[in-house]
């Protein structure tokens, strides 16, 4: 493993998390507050929108290399890690809120360090590392997911 490399990653997968953060956090609010919806469902559809900002930027700035080499499975498996985020999101603030007395906004700040970890990690080592963990990726990216020609 390259230290270095990591830690550059990890670096950069911060700015984006934060920025995809600051996309959740500010979609959460104005759903909760202005929209009306109960908290956990904010946080749902807040957490899907900064998983696809967190995508987009993951691919251009954050990881050189991709071990997928099927756009469309990529994404799905991104994806599920971050399906994995929001259901650690959700059970973290539904127990974290009533501890902080109704305050979700706090709430979702603690819960967002370790789903971004949870998501760094996962991520990296299933789709961005050149010494994966998870081989078979490579191996199941030969095989299109769906019978569709890409343009």
């Amino acid at each position: 493993m390259n230290f270095k490399k990591i830690a550059k990653e990890f670096s950069r997968y911060t700015l984006v998390g934060g920025l995809a953060f600051i996309v959740d956090f500010g979609l959460l609010y104005i759903l909760t507050e202005w929209g009306g919806l109960h908290y956990l469902l904010s946080a749902t559809i807040a957490f899907t929108v900064g998983l696809i900002v967190n995508y987009a930027l993951s691919i251009l700035w954050v990881f050189a290399y991709r071990s997928c080499k099927d756009n469309r499975l990529e994404f799905v498996l991104f994806s599920i890690v971050g399906v994995g985020g929001i259901v650690l999101t959700d059970v973290s603030m539904a127990v974290l809120t009533p501890l902080l007395y109704g305050n979700y906004l706090l709430a979702k700040g603690i819960t967002a360090i370790l789903v971004l970890l949870w998501n760094f990690f996962l991520r990296r080592q299933l789709l961005f590392a050149e010494d994966s963990q998870f081989p078979i990726i490579q191996r199941l990216s030969n095989f299109k997911l769906l019978n569709i020609r890409e343009p």
